[in-house]
């Protein structure tokens, strides 16, 4: 069976960040991931404590290897770690932890102006919120994107305002909204998180967050399921509540829909995590990711279809 699918070398019938970044530098391109030293909102108490319930005291950055060293050491730690396993390559600095446009501009410049004139590294990649985006920090961003292409990664998970107030969020699809249409007037990249298998949401609302977000401008999305850490806040709902997580088949069949209703061109940069075995509480069957990427690519070739099928213009 031919793949329909334009945006592919091979069987992926959806548009990878390995095709995005070869067909632009044709050559391997890796993330590094980094700890820029910032906070969130809802964590030193501006909007509330604790962060989201699922961030675990590392914000998201666990697999940094490095994260006390000032941002160069890391950098240089963390890429001899993609080195073994991807030699020549180039780098994407990845700002993971916590919100890193939350704080005074000169600490923001401080984090990213190292990296702007090195020749290994082609692209810029920063985590941070929506309401976390005042105006002088979205205009320096923009101006660096004549040096190289910059990425604000916006976590959003959910559309359903209801489940993001469980998960602490402390801002609303409107804010998320506001935030695309704003930088949407400039040269900086959106990737958007979503994460399946929150609490009590359902699958139809999975899928109805990515309708709700199809048509908004965007250029990546990552897609996360849900993953109980040890020592959060959501892990001590997990152990009162036991809710129930979905299963991998389920979450396999969910992935290749929302995959259908997302537009071709949109870059898909993950779709399942990497969490760490010994802090992970459940699902276990994450920690094969290679095997679950497997399964999407055979169940979208038994269904013939491909990322935008069903995606409404």
């Amino acid at each position: 069976m031919d793949n329909p699918f334009p945006y592919s070398f091979n069987e992926k019938r959806y548009h990878t960040f390995n095709y995005y970044l070869k067909t632009r530098y044709h050559r391997k391109v890796s993330k590094v991931i980094l700890d820029g030293g910032f906070t969130c909102p809802n964590r030193d108490g501006s909007k509330a404590f604790g962060g989201c319930i699922f961030c675990s005291g590392k914000g998201s950055g666990d697999t940094n290897v490095a994260p006390k060293e000032d941002l160069l050491k890391q950098f240089e730690e963390n890429r001899k770690v993609m080195e073994r396993k991807w030699p020549d390559s180039l780098y994407i600095p990845y700002f993971q932890s916590f919100s890193n446009t939350y704080g005074p501009l000169e600490k923001i410049k401080g984090m990213l102006e190292p990296f702007l004139d090195r020749d290994d590294v082609v692209e810029i990649a920063i985590a941070t919120r929506c309401d976390c985006l005042s105006e002088d920090v979205v205009d320096y961003l923009n101006s660096l994107t004549s040096i190289k292409p910059i990425w604000l990664e916006l976590g959003l998970q959910t559309s359903n305002d209801e489940v993001g107030r469980i998960l602490n969020r402390r801002y609303d699809f409107r804010d998320l909204k506001d935030a695309l249409y704003r930088l949407e007037k400039t040269g900086i990249k959106v990737c958007i998180h979503i994460m399946d298998g929150l609490p009590f949401e359902t699958k139809e609302g999975m899928l109805k967050t990515v309708k709700d977000i199809s048509h908004l401008p965007f250029h990546a999305i990552k897609i996360h399921m849900l993953h109980i850490i040890s020592n959060t806040a959501l892990a001590a709902m997990h152990e009162q509540e036991h809710y129930s997580l979905i299963s991998r088949e389920e979450y396999i069949d969910l992935i290749v829909k929302q995959l259908e209703l997302l537009p071709p061109e949109i870059v898909i940069e993950r779709l399942t995590g990497d969490p760490v075995a010994e802090d992970l509480i459940e699902p276990r069957w994450l920690l094969n990711k290679t095997t679950i990427l497997n399964d999407i690519d055979k169940r979208m070739r038994q269904l013939d279809t491909w990322q935008g099928k069903y995606y409404e213009q």
